[in-house]
């Protein structure tokens, strides 16, 4: 079986990292998976040791992909323009839709015209997005399948695994607290500045990694006031880590006896929560939905009441400092992401949804 993956944006994000780890565990089941992307956002070296990758804007290209490809199905995430391509293609197998943008007039545009495309599911990958995407369509059938993290990768490693060479480099003497996205409105960077500065006032024992931002709207915004608050020395900013060495990101917090935050404003899911956690690294974050469906309150991390700065900046507090609760909540959040959010147990959803639709299409033969 063979299946088009198409999404506007090929990013360092999210809906990315866990359609590599999907395509990966899809492989074992003889299921290809290929990638068409529009714009290219630095994310290329998160697919290309996992599948084909196609980045064109040109449609007769795009045209051309789908009629000459042969694929059994079309997953959609997000992109609206894909049904006209869809269409003028003449794909007659099954598309499935993906609706991933968590704010509903960004979702709108991507859910309101199929045009003669007949989605036969909508797959999103939380409750809270289950929800959202409700309110704008009410024909289609909704599944809510979780983003699946590959813990063979993403997991504890020991000491003498651990890349300390690279960087970010770990601090003598100093808990780090781990920031990871873009730098924009819905990941909220202005909040994080709040936290740094108030941390900075109060103590000289901590240090906060930003990884990521290479390619954000709102870079020189930030980098601006990043240096016009006097913050470069208690956040260290690294635009570009590769994905591959995440877990040797998220080891060096461990080692620190740190933890990660997270202070966005909006989440369809959260691929960095599942990751930090299998990692064993506790995550603080808002007491929002969906993240609420994903971190434990107390359990396997910290949420805090809305955008409330002093609380964020206390709950951080409250895990490093304890390092009895730091070490129960880091082994929690390590056990909590092996029994909801292992990519065996999550993607095992969505391949049968593709066995079965396989197995239609193909008039009843095996795969």
């Amino acid at each position: 079986m063979k299946v088009l993956v198409i999404w506007r944006l090929l990013t360092v994000g999210g809906v990315n990292a866990g359609w590599r780890n999907r395509a990966i565990y899809f492989k074992k089941f003889g299921i290809e998976t290929e990638f068409l992307y529009t714009t290219d956002h630095g994310g290329l070296h998160i697919m290309e040791d996992v599948a084909p990758v196609y980045l064109t804007k040109d449609e007769n290209k795009i045209i051309n992909i789908i009629k000459e490809s042969n694929y059994d199905a079309i997953i959609v995430v997000d992109t609206g323009a894909a049904y006209k391509w869809i269409q003028k293609a003449n794909f007659k197998g099954p598309v499935i839709v993906e609706a991933r943008t968590p704010e509903l007039i960004k979702l709108q545009p991507h859910l309101k015209k199929f045009r003669t495309v007949q989605p036969v599911s909508i797959i999103v990958p939380s409750n809270y997005q289950k929800r959202l995407v409700s309110i704008l369509t009410d024909d289609i059938p909704i599944k809510v399948i979780y983003n699946g993290v590959d813990t063979a990768f993403f997991r504890r490693l020991t000491p003498d695994e651990i890349d300390f060479e690279m960087n970010p480099i770990l601090p003598n003497g100093k808990k780090v607290v781990c920031w990871i996205g873009r730098v924009d409105k819905r990941k909220n960077w202005p909040m994080l500045i709040e936290v740094a500065k108030l941390i900075k006032s109060e103590r000289s024992d901590i240090e906060i990694w930003l990884i990521g931002g290479a390619q954000s709207v709102q870079r020189e915004e930030f980098a601006a006031k990043w240096e016009e608050e006097g913050l470069t020395d208690i956040i260290k900013w690294f635009p570009v880590i590769p994905y591959q060495q995440m877990p040797h990101v998220y080891a060096k917090v461990l080692q620190s006896g740190g933890c990660s935050l997270a202070t966005t404003k909006s989440e369809s899911f959260g691929n960095t929560f599942i990751e930090s956690m299998a990692c064993g690294v506790p995550v603080v974050a808002s007491n929002i939905m969906p993240i609420s469906e994903i971190v434990i309150n107390q359990e396997t991390g910290m949420l805090y009441r809305g955008h409330d700065v002093l609380d964020a900046v206390k709950n951080i507090y409250s895990i490093i400092d304890d390092q009895t609760l730091h070490q129960n909540m880091s082994q929690k959040a390590t056990k909590h992401v092996e029994k909801r959010f292992a990519i065996h147990k999550v993607a095992d959803v969505y391949l049968q949804i593709l066995l079965e639709i396989g197995n239609v299409t193909n008039g009843g033969e095996n795969i």
